[in-house]
């Protein structure tokens, strides 16, 4: 069966933290947990573009619940401020959708130096996640969920020796090692909860499949992956579903009653379809990739997300 917002529980009580919220999968989601009645916390950058968001999910639902924090996840001190404000206003958390994103874009770094992609897509959502953590262990249950992607299959795991691609840098290598990051992040995570024995608190993966969001249109407006850029823009423009749609999987990740830590959702057809779950593939060298990618985020951010 399809998989739809009718689907969702109740979520009056329960504060939600999207980041991205301000346009497309991440706007999405925000207007379908809202709709649920859940308090919805909008992590944006974009403070103008959040503020517009915000008022097109009030016309959808004039009741909603909503907040805007500003959060630029290319800085570790924008991570700081804008988790020490959640934390400040809200004593537990009951879920975190780590969605933001940034895609094959040319060559460039954070404010604190990080190659851009793995610094936002990966290191701001860990060092977000970990000044969060007290809050939604608080909740009881609580569940984070992170976006990866489908170019996660076909990369490298981030090298501890050179995270940045310092010397190799390529469009699609650095997004790719990103969401594979993102993939090995989630997984790591529900490892700890299950080694520490944290019952209450859940990671699960989502992944949207082709979906057309400005993600496309804004990777081929910086122009870094040029020709391949403008064929996935087409692609996505021709065959991607609505942003609507493409949230599902974390929707769904985020709020079914069924869904348990370690689990993936995905358009049941890889790049289309109804949020269904799907393999956790790639079991080959897991464990060790994951132990190097804690020991990158951890050394990169100096915050620690250890819970045994």
């Amino acid at each position: 069966m399809t998989w739809t917002t009718t689907d969702i529980p109740e979520l009056a009580g329960r504060t939600v933290v999207i980041t991205g919220a301000n346009g497309g999968l991440g706007l999405e989601t925000a207007r379908a947990l809202a709709g649920a009645h859940a308090h919805v916390v909008m992590a944006a950058r974009d403070q103008k573009k959040a503020s517009s968001a915000l008022a097109s999910i009030r016309s959808s639902h004039p009741e909603s619940s909503l907040e805007i924090v500003e959060l630029d996840l290319a800085s570790l001190d924008s991570v700081v401020v804008a988790s020490n404000a959640i934390n400040s206003s809200h004593h537990s958390i009951d879920i975190l959708i780590n969605n933001a994103g940034l895609m094959a874009m040319p060559e460039s770094r954070t404010k604190d130096g990080f190659e851009m992609q793995f610094g936002v897509n990966h290191l701001g959502h860990w060092a977000l996640t970990a000044q969060l953590l007290p809050g939604l262990l608080r909740a009881g249950p609580s569940r984070v969920v992170t976006v990866t992607s489908f170019a996660r299959l076909f990369s490298k795991s981030a090298e501890p020796g050179n995270p940045h691609l310092e010397g190799r840098y390529t469009p699609w290598g650095a997004y790719g090692q990103a969401k594979l990051a993102n993939y090995h992040f989630a997984l790591g995570l529900q490892s700890q909860f299950d080694a520490s024995r944290v019952v209450s608190a859940a990671s699960l993966l989502a992944h949207p499949g082709l979906t057309n969001t400005d993600l496309q249109a804004n990777m081929v407006r910086q122009g870094g992956a040029k020709s391949s850029g403008e064929f996935w823009h087409f692609m996505a423009r021709l065959f991607g579903m609505s942003p609507s749609l493409g949230a599902m999987p974390q929707v769904r990740a985020a709020t079914d009653n069924t869904a348990r830590g370690g689990q993936l959702y995905a358009p049941r057809f890889g790049f289309t379809g109804p949020a269904v779950r799907r393999p956790i593939l790639r079991q080959i060298g897991l464990h060790n990739a994951i132990r190097e990618l804690w020991e990158i985020s951890e050394r990169e951010t100096g915050l620690a997300i250890r819970l045994s």
